[in-house]
Formats: C-alpha cells, structure tokens, sequence
C-alpha cells in the first residue's frame, strides 16, 4: 500500500476547491516573510499603463514602421501609424516616471533608517511598472513587483530586485499588498485597470480604513483632466467636497518629487504610535 501524503503536501489537494483558503493565506504570508526577510518597512506604489514605452523603443517602432515603404493611402498603415506617433508622445511618461523612482530613491535610501523605506512598487510589468522599477533599479536601491498571473499578459520585467518579484493568482491579494505597506502612489495615464487601483486606494481612504495619511498623485493633467472628472460627484452629493482634496497633480518629476517628499517627511519619517515603534516592519490596515 502507497504511503497517503500528508495534506499539507497533497498537490491536488492544495489545487481543490477546498484547498482554496489555504492558497489565499498563502498569497498573504509568504510575501509577509519575504517582505520581512528584506528588512523592508514600506512602499511607494506607481500605477500606469503597461503599454506606454520607452522613448527609445517607442522611436525605434516608428522608424520601422515608416520603413515599411506602404503607400501612403493605405488606411490600415495610416491608423497604425497614427498609433506609433501616440506611443512616441506618451514616452515621456516612461521616463517622467522612470525619474520620479529615480530620485525617490536616492533620497529614501539615504535616510538614517535600519529598514528600507518608500521602496519603490509597481504591478511588476512593462509600460509605467517597468519604469519605476527601472529607475529605482539605477538608483542602486531595492525595488518590487507585485505581479499577476495571467494567461494573456507578458511577463515580469527586468528591473525587480531578486527576491522581490511576486506573483498573484488573486487580484484581491495582490492590491492588499498595494495598500498594506504604501505611504503614497504615484498615478501615470492608464486604462481601465490603473483606475481599478486608483478608486480602491480612494475608497479605503475615504472610509478611513487606512491607518496611515496615504498621498495619491495624479501624473499628467492634460490626461486625467479628460478623464477624471470629480466635480460632477461632488454636486450632487454623491461624494464631500473635501474628497477631491484626496487627490494631487503633477506634470514634472520635480513637482512630482517634491509632492512626495513633503507628504512623506510630514506624516511618515518619525513613528506616530507604539505600534508602529514595536513592529516597524509592517505598516497597519484597520480591520
């Protein structure tokens, strides 16, 4: 008679419907460890699209295109043209966010702490999460990636520091570990999954379930001026007036960094509670 396996060990068990609780736990406390084993006490998060490139990939693209010598009454060349100049446009703000991490941690990195402070975050991904993971990455500091599993997204990118590259089966695991340790996000142009992250982070801080002043920076007014548009809501009571002030904006690396330094010497740089001072490791979520 075959040895039965124990159940911590059973890989079809752990793959069932039932073993599903312990796959969620696991999402929860092996990042816990790893996070811990870095010695790293929080974050700051950057959110974008993952189809934004680099200046110098986004240029290349466009000259082989225009290499392609298709007549220039051809509409699908036309459109697909049209689409490569976009890219080149939204270059910038590859680099403006490959900057912002840049200089974010430079000066996180010099501060006198025994933990790893404001380490850079994004999905772990091309476009924006390249970006801040790349630029934190040449700034010589440790940078994550909190990426998903998905059948039809690329993979992880390059710039992660080893051992910081995770990956998530469920959606709701991975934007808790966005929330959990982030003292600010940084907020690039991007489609329906950077506003699925932004209105979480605004939702828990407008009911107050964050136990910490968390800054939420809108990257690129002439993007998000067209595309969020708060007044409205406001008017008609569906939101308070003061809840706009949750959100910032910036068109600069410099104004961006300047936001983030102000917002994080102001309300993160000293320990508030006895709490914070006991397990400075990790910060709190209510509930």
């Amino acid at each position: 008679m075959s040895q039965q396996p124990l159940a911590y060990l059973d890989g079809q068990f752990l793959e069932s419907e039932e073993g599903r609780p312990l796959r969620i736990l696991s999402e929860y406390l092996e990042p816990l460890r790893r996070f811990k084993d870095q010695n790293i006490q929080d974050t700051v998060v950057f959110f974008g699209s993952a189809r934004v490139d680099s200046r110098e990939r986004a240029a290349l693209a466009l000259k082989t295109l225009r290499a392609r010598g298709v007549s220039e009454s051809d509409a699908q060349f036309q459109a697909e043209l049209v689409r490569s100049r976009k890219h080149v446009d939204w270059a910038r703000y590859y680099e403006d966010a490959r900057e912002v991490a840049r200089r974010l941690t430079v000066w996180s990195t010099a501060l006198p702490s025994e933990h790893h402070r404001f380490v850079v975050t994004s999905g772990g991904g091309p476009g924006i999460m390249e970006a801040a993971n790349r630029g934190a990455s040449e700034a010589g500091g440790k940078t994550v990636g909190l990426n998903i599993r998905l059948p039809f997204e690329q993979g992880a990118n390059d710039y992660i520091t080893e051992g910081l590259h995770f990956e998530f089966h469920y959606f709701f695991m991975r934007k808790f570990w966005f929330a959990y340790m982030a003292k600010a996000l940084v907020v690039f142009p991007g489609g329906f999954g950077t506003l699925d992250e932004l209105f979480e982070i605004l939702t828990l801080a407008q009911t107050d379930k964050l136990s910490k002043k968390i800054a939420v920076i809108l990257y690129g007014r002439a993007y998000w001026k067209k595309v969020l548009n708060l007044d409205p809501m406001a008017e008609w009571g569906a939101i308070a007036e003061q809840d706009k002030d949750l959100l910032h904006w910036a068109d600069s690396p410099d104004e961006a960094f300047g936001q983030l330094r102000e917002h994080l010497e102001a309300h993160h740089l000293e320990p508030t509670t006895q709490q914070e001072k006991a397990a400075p490791g990790i910060a709190k979520t209510r509930g």
